[in-house]
């Protein structure tokens, strides 16, 4: 199997060194260069990712990476996906623990490790990486732009983990990190890695909880049933579409947003044209420019067949909050994000849906707690993390400046 750039000027490459480059060369996103076929019965995780690491190096070592990333719970109950019994509480914490031990496998020397965030991801990938010989982390984080805890996840760590507040947004963040990856002195001076969804390593792990769970629902229920998941960046979208292309029993995939839109937009018009981003409560999903679009328009070059697989629906804050305080009526106790999800729901026909829940409430308790007028309990992997000191540093939304904190500023600049 080999991995091909979603701009398709770059040479083909194995997953390791797809892994090992995050982005291709022509600046695209790497993605499979066919989908292998689910075959029917039990669904098996070493099985389903096995194809797209044959040939590889990292194949000999798949079920030990899998053992090891996969160590916690991931339960569907009552037509709910809960992805949030992670170390760091989020849907992230599968991605980035799977790539990780891949990386791990993979180093021979020392390499720096760029993340950008909107909340979530730069807490996984440096519970992922934190105390690991041979990486140094960088996470790049909106400044102001998230939860309370999310922001002491991000910077906790300390050790081989640096977190940097930037003067911007998850677009600007996102936007230095993909200039660090083209530009020719750091190539010089580091071997720069990613850790974001737009590296295919935390995509393909992903792709598999919507495999298990769609083999486990048709067998119970005996149709198909669809999954309505909150949207940002698309990574965990493109994810399900991946596991729908495998052939597993899945029916439509609907894209729960915040007031950025972009793939609603680009559904709408068939353009795809980047947005300032919104701030909203689901600040996680607060991406005006997602990348992984990119993977899904090459999944689907013509559009009336994406639009037949995806449907996308915006959520507002307002609807946001009317949905977490309704919620506990039912005992049920919705992050933001998941939150979206419950929302569209409401306007979508029939039974066969699941929803997606990406995070555990107790990361929003500013916003969750007054809707709800309750305490959220607090699971005993966060609070362990928000017992530790919290250290960052506060830059400009520039390459210039981030090199110069981290090792004096460049020649020439």
């Amino acid at each position: 199997m080999k991995l091909i750039s979603t701009r398709g000027n770059s040479p083909a490459v194995t997953i390791s060194q797809a892994i090992d480059a995050g982005l291709a060369p022509d600046g695209g996103l790497y993605v499979p260069e066919y989908f292998p076929k689910y075959q029917g019965g039990n669904f098996d995780l070493v099985t389903t990712l096995a194809p797209f690491f044959e040939g590889d190096p990292l194949s000999s070592s798949l079920k030990e990476i899998c053992e090891s990333a996969f160590n916690f719970p991931i339960p569907l109950r009552n037509h709910v996906l809960e992805l949030f019994h992670g170390p760091t509480a989020a849907f992230k914490d599968v991605g980035a623990r799977f790539l990780a031990e891949c990386q791990v496998r993979l180093a021979k020397e020392n390499r720096t490790v760029l993340v950008a965030t909107s909340g979530d991801t730069g807490g996984a990938v440096a519970a992922a990486y934190h105390g690991r010989s041979h990486f140094e982390v960088i996470i790049l984080f909106p400044k102001g732009m998230v939860s309370t805890r999310q922001l002491h996840q991000l910077t906790c760590w300390g050790g081989n983990v640096r977190a940097f507040a930037v003067e911007g947004t998850f677009d600007d963040c996102q936007r230095m990190a993909k200039e660090a990856f083209a530009d020719p002195e750091w190539k010089k001076s580091t071997t720069l890695t990613s850790a974001n969804s737009i590296n295919i390593g935390r995509l393909l792990p992903q792709m598999t909880y919507y495999a298990n769970a769609s083999v486990n629902y048709k067998k119970n229920f005996g149709v198909a049933p669809g999954f309505i998941i909150p949207s940002g960046n698309l990574g965990n979208s493109v994810a399900a579409l991946w596991a729908k292309k495998m052939g597993f029993p899945i029916g439509k995939i609907v894209m729960a947003t915040n007031a950025n839109r972009s793939i609603l937009d680009y559904l709408n018009t068939g353009v795809n044209t980047p947005h300032q981003t919104i701030p909203t409560l689901a600040n996680a999903m607060d991406v005006g420019n997602p990348s992984n679009l990119e993977r899904a328009i090459h999944l689907y070059p013509v559009m009336e067949d994406l639009r037949k697989d995806v449907q996308a629906i915006s959520v507002s804050d307002p609807e946001i909050k009317e949905t977490i305080a309704n919620g506990i009526k039912d005992e049920n106790i919705w992050c933001p994000h998941t939150a979206t999800a419950v929302h569209a729901r409401k306007s979508l026909p029939g039974n066969d849906w699941i929803i997606v829940a990406t995070a555990h409430p107790a990361k929003f308790e500013t916003i969750v707690e007054p809707l709800i007028q309750q305490k959220v309990v607090v699971p005993p992997a966060l609070s362990e993390l928000l017992s530790k000191p919290s250290n960052f540093t506060e830059i400009k939304s520039n390459l210039e400046s981030l090199f110069a904190e981290l090792s004096g500023t460049r020649k020439g600049s």
